[in-house]
């Protein structure tokens, strides 16, 4: 069985931004293989708390290939073996709905978390997230580099093999009683459900020289600049969606900068929490505005 740990970095909140993948080839009690790649993700919108902890720029990745081509040489090993990741349900999570964002059925994925291994094996007050688990059991590694991060979540692994004295990762899942989950396949693809906006069958609906979707009437909370809570309201008027906020300048009619942020995707001040919601806010209005020019 081919044992491959993985990792990726996504350029902001929604799962199918992946941005860079890692993975690490574990045979014989060793890695045997690493890789990375960059990735361009489906729409060019990085978040800054997501540049924070990566490092990786809109530029770093703009003529890139996208995920499918990334994935197409890896798929067959991680459809085949066991997948290592450390917190394993945000890297399924990505793999996942990247697959199903360009229309393509994840096929079935066996793997086991890490993260839940670290806890059983390497149990420590301080918690069991990689970069303390890897500095406690002396593994050196750039964090937040996804191939970094894979070798690191590998080692792990092994490390926790080699505390139990088990020759192999699935025994180490039968000594420490952490069952190796299995995730179904994803749906067939070929019947899509109807588009939300902002998705890639509504761009692709764009592109072909449709109108955009109708939003309902949006309603976002910003931070502002004293710490105060403005509402940022979508408003259909007449000439036009109209994004109305209630801070000074936007009662003034002024293009706010709560206003600017939604509609460069940019959430650091969004208080509301309806991340998906702004990337379909931006989509929506970027759609207006080449078919009004």
């Amino acid at each position: 069985m081919t044992v491959i740990a993985i990792d990726f970095e996504t350029a902001n909140e929604r799962r199918d931004s992946a941005c860079a993948v890692g993975l690490a080839w574990i045979a014989g009690g060793a890695v045997v293989r690493r890789e990375t790649r960059l990735i361009r993700p489906p729409e060019l919108r990085f978040s800054p708390g997501n540049i924070r902890v990566h490092g990786i720029l809109p530029a770093d990745v703009r003529h890139r290939p996208e995920f499918p081509a990334v994935m197409a040489e890896f798929l067959p090993d991680l459809a085949g073996g066991l997948i290592l990741a450390h917190n394993a349900g945000f890297d399924l999570g990505v793999l996942r709905a990247s697959l199903a964002a360009y229309g393509l059925a994840p096929p079935a994925f066996s793997y086991l978390c890490t993260l839940q291994i670290a806890r059983k094996v390497f149990p420590a007050a301080e918690g069991c997230g990689l970069g303390k688990v890897a500095a406690r059991l002396g593994i050196r590694f750039e964090h937040h580099d996804a191939g970094e991060d894979a070798y690191a979540c590998a080692e792990i692994a092994l490390a926790a093999a080699r505390e139990r004295g088990v020759p192999s990762i699935p025994d180490l899942s039968r000594s420490i009683h952490l069952p190796i989950t299995t995730v179904p396949a994803g749906p067939d693809l070929a019947q899509r459900p109807q588009s939300r906006p902002g998705s890639l069958t509504e761009r692709a609906r764009l592109a072909a020289g449709g109108r955009p979707s109708a939003l309902p009437g949006l309603h976002f909370a910003m931070r502002g600049s004293s710490g105060n809570r403005y509402a940022v309201t979508l408003e259909d008027r007449h000439a036009g969606p109209h994004l109305r906020c209630t801070c000074m300048a936007g009662r003034y009619g002024t293009l706010c900068r709560h206003v600017k942020s939604l509609l460069a995707g940019d959430i650091t001040d969004l208080l509301s929490g309806n991340h998906a919601d702004v990337e379909a806010l931006r989509l929506r209005m970027t759609a207006e505005i080449e078919h009004g020019a």
